[in-house]
């Protein structure tokens, strides 16, 4: 096992890797948290990523593989389906394996002796700060852990993707005028709590649908969005239908059930579909859909939007300041428009190319920031 791995990228990102989970286990520690693991380390984190790599690019009755690993043993897992014999790590077993744990919330259980990594069965539930590795698509692999505070997308530490790497860049999290969301996605607790988190399901499921959407996020005390939306806007919604506000204002006893989990999967599902219409999808702030299929305009007495600043939390990645034609096609553009008449507003912004970007006003720089993401999404 401890050959050099035939994947470049994987003894390039191994060290990066083995520190930032040493890194938040110590502080872990420190804080006196008992749920976590040792994560593995670089030989072992290269191994993984090595074979994970390889398997993603082989095909199983002519489909690619999508599997998550977890490196932990079968003691720490929550209610684990154990093999009775253990199955060799390689990339010839996952494949194999692939078909029947690609379902959204399995992971095979990895775990190691004598340094030599082996499969040991399949779990959903997984402790904080466990080391997991999904491949996402051929040549696509992200090295993420759960998310410490509230339910919802895993954390991203790292995208490989070919021979690009890209590290997350923690530290954007303290940028001034970061927005809640991206601090969120960045694994901090953020002040907006679970309406943060109901944003960031909402992103990822835009994503999934690959049709590209925007969707505008506004104030519920302010009908001044308004004035930067055509009229009559021809799927207007009144009043707003609130089944997903009703839904975060229920008790935390009734969010423990599967029915409000279902129910909360099903409302974001639906409202992240309605984004795939052509037009802005808009919400309130407190999750009220209030229509779709909207055509963004500039109020008349308002100036053209003419620089953006754009930023992606990825190490070696620097900020740009761009005209916001150069940032992405119409959808960007009149995102960018909008925030920059409506202050208060946020638009998130799919790609059908698998690009995310979230347009915010940033009052330190006085101009719309673009906030790319699609590295946290994955």
């Amino acid at each position: 096992m401890f050959n050099n791995s035939t994947y470049q990228a994987a003894r390039i990102v191994a060290p990066v890797v083995e520190a930032h989970f040493a890194a938040h286990q110590s502080a872990a520690k420190s804080r006196g948290e008992d749920e976590f693991l040792t994560s593995p380390n670089v030989r072992l984190i290269e191994s993984l990523i090595d074979t994970a790599f390889w398997a993603s690019l082989r095909r199983e009755e002519g489909n690619s593989p999508k599997i998550s690993l977890a490196f932990l043993p079968p003691d720490k897992a929550g209610n684990p389906l154990i093999f009775e014999q253990t199955i060799p790590f390689n990339s010839g077993n996952l494949t194999k394996l692939a078909p029947g744990v690609e379902r959204p919330g399995i992971h095979l259980g990895v775990w190691h002796q004598n340094e030599e990594l082996y499969i040991w069965g399949t779990t959903y539930n997984i402790p904080n700060y466990c080391f997991v590795l999904d491949v996402s698509e051929p040549g696509l692999l992200v090295i993420k852990h759960r998310r410490i505070f509230g339910f919802g997308k895993f954390v991203n530490i790292a995208v490989l993707k070919g021979d690009q790497i890209k590290v997350v860049d923690e530290d954007s999290a303290y940028l001034p005028d970061c927005p809640a969301l991206l601090t969120s996605l960045l694994g901090f607790h953020s002040s907006g709590g679970e309406s943060v988190n109901v944003l960031i399901q909402l992103a990822v499921s835009m994503r999934a649908h690959k049709q590209g959407g925007s969707l505008l996020v506004v104030p519920s005390r302010s009908d001044a969005w308004r004035d930067s939306i055509l009229h009559p806007v021809k799927y207007s919604i009144s009043p707003g239908f609130s089944a997903l506000e009703e839904l975060m204002q229920q008790a935390d006893m009734e969010r423990t059930k599967s029915s409000w989990q279902n129910g909360l999967s099903r409302e974001i599902s639906s409202i992240a579909g309605l984004t795939a219409i052509d037009g802005a999808t808009i919400i309130s702030d407190r999750h009220a859909l209030l229509a779709f299929g909207a055509k963004i305009i500039r109020p008349l007495e308002n100036a053209m939007v003419e620089k953006i600043l754009i930023t992606e939390p990825v190490v070696g990645v620097g900020a740009v300041i761009a005209d916001p034609a150069n940032s992405g096609g119409t959808r960007h553009l009149s995102a960018a428009q909008f925030v920059f008449d409506q202050r208060d507003a946020l638009a998130l912004v799919a790609s059908q190319d698998g690009h995310f970007t979230i347009f915010t006003w940033s009052p330190c720089e006085n101009m719309v920031h673009a906030h790319r993401i699609d590295s946290l999404l994955v």
